[in-house]
């Protein structure tokens, strides 16, 4: 298996770089718990889809989950209108907050499934697929809220998941980070995380070694829908309305936390670790391009050219050029000859 630690390195390196530039940008302000507060409880939404798109690259097979922010609206959208069909937040704020929630993970985890059906079963490109699901998604969401954005309002635990502290800490940040705890530890001990990486790697060896290759690509679909649905979940928390346009950059900075944290686009590695760090990291330059005053049309450009710069650092091993100890050695000593077999 490739050694990546080099990625490690290179993330933690970029975000200690960002900080202090930042701090000496701004004489030291964009190091202030204030500001350290703000881009945590920005993070979670944008993290948890790139932990999707993550997902679906190392399934391989051109396994890129375009739906992500398309299905998170849609939770959204989908589960306010439901649950206050039942209850009004006004009558009850914990039942309008728990049927709120448990909706929308279920209708992210739905919308996943019917990627990973479609997928696996139908054998369609998956970049494919979850481009016309993600306009499907979107076509739905508009239909059920009318196109317009639909009120949410502020019940005590959205508004605690959206706004409040826990120890300093935003709980959406606390949230984001348990999340991608516990799905770093499925990938590392349990037979799921084996069974990805080389169904990615190669995914005919994977068949033929009686890999549930069904299974693997509903589950890996599956999660990225669930946490598409959780991110629906914290955007409403933040915004008091959910709206089927909501976001409509996520899908390009999801791909660029990924490629940024080194998951292969042809499949079979990734780490949940350096997803978070390239989230940190993207987080960071977001706040500097403020503090300096830029547009978000030179924020767009600047994902752009960093999506072409990180494809080529993985294209060429360039990380392997600055931690040589990371790449794999070649081996010069010729191969042995297969024995002649007597006609």
């Amino acid at each position: 298996m490739q050694k990546t630690g080099g990625q490690l390195v290179m993330l933690v390196a970029i975000n200690c770089l960002l900080l202090v530039l930042g701090a000496a940008i701004s004489g030291g302000s964009f190091l202030s718990l204030f500001n350290l507060q703000s881009m945590a409880s920005q993070l979670p939404e944008i993290g948890l889809l790139a932990i999707g798109v993550m997902l679906a690259m190392c399934a391989g097979n051109g396994g890129i989950d375009l739906s992500g922010i398309a299905l998170a609206n849609l939770s959204g959208v989908l589960s306010a209108v439901i649950v206050s069909s039942f209850v009004s937040s006004a009558e009850s704020e914990l039942a309008f907050s728990l049927g709120f929630i448990g909706g929308a993970v279920a209708i992210g985890f739905f919308g996943g499934v019917i990627n990973g059906l479609l997928i696996s079963k139908l054998n369609i490109t998956p970049i494919l697929c979850t481009l016309g699901t993600q306009m499907a998604f979107m076509g739905l969401a508009v239909v059920v809220s009318g196109g317009k954005a639909v009120m949410v309002g502020s019940p005590a635990l959205l508004s605690s998941i959206g706004n409040d502290m826990f120890l300093e800490v935003p709980i959406s940040f606390l949230i984001f980070v348990v999340v991608a705890g516990l799905i770093a530890a499925a990938l590392k001990f349990t037979p799921y995380g084996l069974w990805l990486m080389l169904t990615g790697t190669n995914p005919k060896a994977a068949v033929y070694a009686g890999f549930p290759r069904t299974g693997v690509l509903v589950a890996t679909y599956a999660i990225s829908g669930t946490l598409s649905g959780l991110a629906g979940v914290i955007i409403a928390a933040r915004n008091v309305n959910v709206k089927f346009d909501y976001g409509s950059s996520y899908l390009l900075i999801a791909i660029l936390i990924a490629v940024m944290a080194g998951v292969k686009p042809e499949g079979g590695y990734g780490r949940v670790i350096c997803v978070v760090l390239s989230a940190v990291a993207l987080q960071l330059m977001s706040s500097l391009l403020n503090f300096g005053g830029l547009s978000n049309f030179v924020r767009d450009f600047a994902w752009g050219l960093l999506l072409l710069t990180f494809l080529a650092v993985g294209r060429y091993d360039l990380t392997g050029l600055l931690f040589p100890g990371n790449r794999q050695p070649v081996s010069l000593a010729p191969r042995p000859h297969a024995p002649k077999q007597d006609n």
